[in-house]
């Protein structure tokens, strides 16, 4: 892992010493005379500190509390659900079933989702992170319902329990972006609920999905 670091850290340091090196050709006139410069330069950017970089990239690839906290998730979990496809309507039951577990040394958790929806097997695939360096937790969700990514970012709130997640999916009548967003409410060891957000008809956000998840 070392050496991985200091081959990062000699890469990064040889591309600023290039790019903050000697002289640089200056322009000539037609008479060959170099024009008198008008404005300052800015004195070149001093380099990185190897010790300081390699430290960067050690502290961005550990995992951390966080990535403990995701390892809770894993495990075969059964969903009592409820789906919405408009305000105001009696919603849909089902069940599903979500197999998560983590890769790659715990930094990651990916989750297997299976069910029914509307008379058909669904089926999807999540991933999750904690990106160290921006301080939120990252989430990707792909599924058989749909040819788009839906992506997330948002942070744990310690004192409810709650994972709220923000970001973006791929509205199938426009082929624009439209809002989305998760709260995961930790119950217990064994147990949390699940909610989802999305653009209603009128324009406005709904609730389409709430679940409960229990470990099998």
């Amino acid at each position: 892992m070392k050496k991985t670091f200091l081959l990062l850290c000699s890469a990064a340091l040889f591309f600023s010493a290039c790019n903050s090196g000697g002289e640089t050709d200056k322009p000539k006139t037609d008479s060959g005379a170099v024009p008198k410069e008008t404005g300052k330069t800015e004195a070149p950017a001093p380099p990185m500190d190897s010790a300081a970089m390699m430290k960067a990239w050690q502290d961005f690839a550990t995992p951390g509390a966080m990535h403990k906290w995701m390892e809770k998730t894993n495990g075969t979990w059964e969903a009592e659900l409820s789906n919405w496809n408009a305000p105001n309507t009696p919603p849909t039951k089902s069940k599903g079933t979500n197999v998560q577990s983590s890769v790659m040394g715990g930094r990651y958790v990916i989750g297997k989702f299976s069910t029914t929806m509307m008379g058909q097997p669904m089926e999807g695939m999540s991933t999750m992170g904690y990106d160290n360096g921006k301080k939120m937790f990252i989430s990707t969700w792909i599924d058989n319902f749909g040819t788009g990514i839906i992506r997330m970012t948002g942070t744990f709130n310690e004192a409810t329990k709650t994972l709220s997640l923000k970001g973006i999916q791929t509205d199938p009548m426009t082929g624009k972006d439209m809002d989305i967003r998760e709260e995961m409410t930790i119950i217990d060891d064994n147990a949390y609920s699940l909610a989802m957000y999305g653009t209603g008809p009128d324009g406005k956000e709904m609730k389409y999905m709430e679940g409960t998840f229990k470990k099998k």
